[in-house]
């Protein structure tokens, strides 16, 4: 038993610490999982096991309110780590660079401190601990395998940089955008540098691709509309005296919602081909979809909303600009059940919580593990 939940944020905090440093990717999450099952034995949280290296841990299940379900994620991203944490990275491009550590530590918090209260608990109450968020789908195959059975509702976070400690943001509707991935190879006839009139050249073709994709958020998407169309990658690698044979041309793409993403798509497989034509090159486009976008249900983003300023405050509401074009796959839950999804600023001003996800020198605000995980308690009716 803790004497209070300052000993439990600090047990969280320590066991955040003990992820950033044995971080695991996408899929490989096995050293995690059976880390957060433990503590999920330790204090006695039944749990139950989903998409092998997922867990559910269960809580008031002969209660008759409605089954609310809390979720974090566990998987980290394959950069190497170059802060100065004690707590650093012992992996090689491997590191907990979007909090997910975070996340998951918070989400044990609110787990161990719901336990402790049980018997005060008016409804069931899912904590669900969830892999291979960072592209994996995770999401899609824990609920394939069941993990919303019998969930009313579902809440997640992220703690987000860009937004000053302290505030957040639940929007209803679109809170942060669906994504795809292109990945284009021109194929044409290489040669001597000296000699460009005998060779068809797939470096001037993947330029000329990069700058005709800009055109399709200038000039075939509504001005009303947001989406980003992204270069990330052109890979023509050669001698300096050889046009090269294949040309690679690749990134990926931001949207509000399906209809755009179909819309967006489209255009760059005909512009694309309409660019290779002109240039006498083969071209093979291959569109991959990812994650579609995250969608508030109205409802319960109030519910949100009222939690955050319970806990965070009278002037808790952010005036960043939503949706965030970043994509989170919580989109497969709130396409299956109700809920709502905030984003939860970590910037007090010290230069490592300002660092963007997915940056090398980023590292999760620990200050955040108290103020959440009480109001994920909240969002799950228990009265704090």
């Amino acid at each position: 038993m803790y004497k209070n939940f300052d000993e439990v944020v600090e047990f969280a905090t320590n066991f955040r610490h003990k992820l950033h440093e044995n971080p695991e990717l996408t899929w490989q999450e096995n050293d995690t999982a059976k880390a957060i099952r433990e503590i999920l034995k330790m204090h006695n949280i039944e749990y139950k096991t989903y998409a092998g290296t997922g867990t559910v841990g269960v809580l008031a299940q002969d209660k008759e309110g409605p089954h609310i379900a809390l979720r974090g994620d566990i998987d980290a991203l394959p950069l190497e780590e170059k802060t100065d944490v004690a707590y650093k990275s012992t992996k090689p491009q491997c590191m907990h660079a979007c909090g997910h550590d975070g996340h998951t530590a918070t989400l044990i918090a609110a787990a161990i401190w719901l336990k402790q209260n049980e018997d005060k608990l008016p409804n069931p109450i899912s904590l669900v601990f969830q892999p291979a968020e960072e592209g994996g789908h995770g999401a899609k195959k824990m609920i394939e395998e069941g993990c919303l059975k019998g969930v009313d509702m579902i809440f997640g976070w992220h703690n987000w940089p860009a937004i000053k400690f302290g505030q957040a943001v639940c929007p209803d509707g679109t809170v942060m955008a669906g994504n795809g991935t292109f990945h284009i190879t021109l194929k044409g006839q290489g040669g001597h540098s000296s000699q460009p009139e005998i060779c068809r050249d797939p470096v001037l073709a993947a330029s000329a691709v990069t700058m005709a994709l800009q055109q399709i958020v200038a000039r075939q998407v509504a001005p009303q509309d947001t989406a980003v169309v992204s270069v990330t990658s052109i890979d023509a690698k050669s001698e300096v005296t050889v046009i090269p044979d294949i040309a690679k041309v690749e990134g990926s793409i931001r949207v509000p919602n399906k209809e755009i993403k179909e819309k967006v798509f489209k255009q760059i497989k005909q512009i694309t081909e309409s660019v290779a034509t002109g240039y006498n090159v083969d071209v093979d486009v291959e569109l991959r979809d990812r994650y579609n976008a995250t969608i508030n249900h109205e409802d319960e983003a109030a519910k949100v909303r009222k939690v955050l300023s319970e806990t965070l405050g009278e002037n808790w509401k952010s005036d960043i600009a939503t949706p965030i074009m970043a994509s989170e796959d919580f989109s497969y839950y709130l396409n299956t059940i109700p809920g709502a999804f905030a984003l939860i600023g970590s910037d007090d001003g010290e230069e490592k919580h300002q660092k963007a996800c997915h940056n090398v020198y980023y590292d999760f605000n620990d200050k955040l593990i108290k103020p959440v995980s009480i109001s994920l308690m909240k969002l799950a009716n228990f009265d704090f």
